[in-house]
Formats: C-alpha cells, structure tokens, sequence
C-alpha cells in the first residue's frame, strides 16, 4: 500500500471521450446521477480519478477532517512517539468540545487505542483533541501540522482550523484533496482494525460505541472510512471498499441527509467495480546495458517492484495490455549504481497505465587510461 505515483487527474468530460477513442467499454457515469454537490472517485493504488463532480470546491467537511487528525496519529505510531498502551489525560480542552463526543471529563485517563476507538467508530470530537494534544502538545500546534501534510500531500484547496471538523471560518478543503488525505491514510493499515468494526466500548464497557458508517452494514467490501455531518457541511463521507484487489475511495460532500449521503457513496463505488479492475502484470527479463567511455563495457539493470506490477484497466482489457522496455542502446560512463536507466511501460492503446523505472544494479567508472594501464600490466602478468 506504500507504493506510491503521480497522481493524474482527468476531468469528467474528459473520461467518456478518452474511453470512446481507446475504445474502452466503460460507461460514463454522468454528474445528475450523484445527487451530492461535490463529490470524486479515486483508485487508491494509483491515486487515478475515475469520475469528478465539482471536486476543486471549497467546502466544510465536518468531521472528514478527522482523516488528516488519524493520518497524523498513525505516523507518531509508526515513528514510535506514541504507543497504543499510552495513558493520556483530557484537558479542559479537550473536555469543553461539542457535538459528537464520548464526555470526557477533564483529568479522566484513556488509552491511546481507546482514544483511536472514539475517534474513528464513535467520531468523539473530544477524544481527536486529546491525541491530537498528546502529539503536539497544544491542538494549534497540531493544526499547524495537519496544514503541512496537507501541503506535502499537494492538497492545494484545504485549511484545516481545528482537528475534529467542527464549523469554523475558514476551515475549507474539497472533495479531491479529501481523496488525497484519505489514500494517505489507508497505506497504514492499522487503520482498518479501527474503520471496519461496527461496535465496540470503552470505559470497561460502559461506553457503547457504534460506527457512523452504515455502509459497513450494507455494502460488500467496505473497509472505512469516515463519516462527517455539521450545519455548515451537511452530511459528508469518504468511503474506501476493496474487491478482488482493486481498492476505490469514493468521497462525498454536502448532501442534505444521510441517506443520499451513503446513496451517492455506493454509486460511485458501484461504478468503479463495474468498470474496472486491477490486472497484476509481470515485469519482463531485462539485458545488461552498453557502455561507452567506462572502465567496463556493460552495466547490469533491474526494474525493482515488489512482485508484479498493479495497473488499472477497464474490465476485461488485461490481455490487450502491452508490455514495453524503453532504453537506451548504450549509457555513457560514469553510472551511478540505482541510476534511472529507462522504463517498463504498460499501455493500452495510446494511454499508458503504469511504469516501473529501469535502474543500474552497480556503478561503472568513466574511463581513466592510468587504471586501464594497471589492469593491461596485472594481466600480461598473469601468463608470465
């Protein structure tokens, strides 16, 4: 789930025109059919748009923004500045929050995991502010934070103001950059065991928790991921679902209710599994490579990918993908070892799905004719 690409983004007017050239069976999934303002269709594997509905539009997200606050508190675990077993205190901060929480009271001690519990199946208000002052030890210096991953993460419409969604000026992102955080987020995938539980507590079992994602209950693959509603808002979700190795993000915001909420969700999900599928290629045997001006005449490569290489294609188009080498006849020295030699390209038609850079597997030294002497004279040597 760590591979990561450039993120190509298409517009939707673009998508049927693209199709119909290559002659692709997918069929376009036209904007009146998503009854939610803002909304946008992502492939997590390669971060590719499959449809968009007013996706650059700023708008308030609600409790969406508890992605960004989670993308945060996954990497202090993995970084080791956090543990799960961690005991952390509520402040009066955290404590004086509203809207959906768990009640904190100011000084009561949870758990870490507890905490990500509230956060993510209970949507706790209060429970995002105290992780989030656990990691950065005020919610405004957590803030600052989330704005700087967001800007790494190249979402160029997104403000975040507070860290659990709740209505304040300013506090803008859009359904793309939500696309963006939330594929961030669902590469670390502990994240699942939180997102896919329907129930659960905490307090020793005298706080149910029951997950505002209904999708979990009702749509087959659903994996998360959050739910979010405010006056400002209205009823938001960013909903991820894998089947048969293909993982989609669907997001969705603005709706008047919930009920178009998850219905606007499902049909954006339901439209990617229809269409496409993700077709698991070899990467072909390479040969070494010429080299000019170098203390040796060949240089090994590779094209390094963790097992075969994932590509999305429309349904049923696997086996009219070609699978090309692009490199040069020869390299001149000096070469680097790893240095970017070429590429495997994978294409359909004129549109290319995916590429793996073709590297060097050692360095060669330009040539030095006092070295090339050395050698001359250790090898006469040798048949004397």
């Amino acid at each position: 789930m760590k591979r990561r690409f450039r993120k190509r983004l298409i517009s939707l007017a673009m998508i049927p025109v693209l199709l119909g050239s290559m002659g692709w069976t997918a069929a376009a999934l036209s904007p009146e059919k998503i009854s939610a303002p803002s909304a946008l269709l992502m492939e997590a594997e390669t971060g590719r748009v499959l449809f968009e509905k007013n996706a650059h539009e700023k708008r308030p997200c609600a409790s969406i923004t508890k992605v960004m606050t989670l993308l945060l508190v996954m990497e202090a675990l993995d970084e080791g500045k956090i543990k799960l077993e961690d005991e952390v205190a509520a402040s009066a901060h955290a404590a004086s929050m509203g809207g959906s929480d768990i009640w904190l009271k100011e000084g009561e001690v949870m758990s870490v995991d507890d905490l990500l519990k509230a956060t993510v199946i209970m949507s706790a208000n209060d429970a995002a502010v105290v992780l989030a002052e656990y990691i950065a030890g005020s919610e405004s210096d957590f803030v600052a934070q989330m704005n700087q991953k967001a800007a790494e993460l190249g979402m160029k419409d997104t403000t975040f103001k507070n860290c659990n969604g709740l209505d304040e000026d300013g506090h803008l992102t859009s359904a793309y950059d939500v696309a963006l955080m939330s594929r961030a987020l669902i590469s670390h995938e502990k994240i699942f065991d939180y997102t896919q539980v329907w129930m659960d507590s905490v307090r020793g079992g005298e706080t149910q928790l029951v997950n505002t994602n209904k999708l979990l209950k009702t749509y087959n693959g659903i994996t998360g991921l959050k739910t979010g509603t405010t006056g400002k808002a209205g009823s938001c979700i960013t909903a991820t679902a894998t089947r048969d190795g293909l993982s989609l993000i669907s997001v969705v915001l603005g709706c008047s209710n919930t009920k178009d909420r998850f219905d606007s969700a499902a049909k954006l999900l339901d439209y990617g599994f229809a269409n496409w599928e993700s077709a698991q290629l070899e990467i072909p045997a390479l040969q070494q490579l010429a080299v000019t001006n170098g203390m040796e005449s060949l240089v090994g490569v590779e094209a390094k990918s963790e097992g075969k290489v994932s590509v999305l294609v429309p349904k049923g188009k696997e086996e009219q993908v070609k699978v090309s080498v692009s490199m040069p006849e020869s390299v001149r020295a000096p070469v680097e070892k790893g240095q970017k030699l070429g590429e495997v390209l994978y294409q359909l038609e004129d549109d290319t799905l995916g590429k793996v850079s073709i590297t060097a597997t050692e360095a060669v030294e330009a040539i030095d004719w006092q070295k090339c002497f050395v050698k001359l004279l250790e090898s006469l040597l040798c048949f004397i």
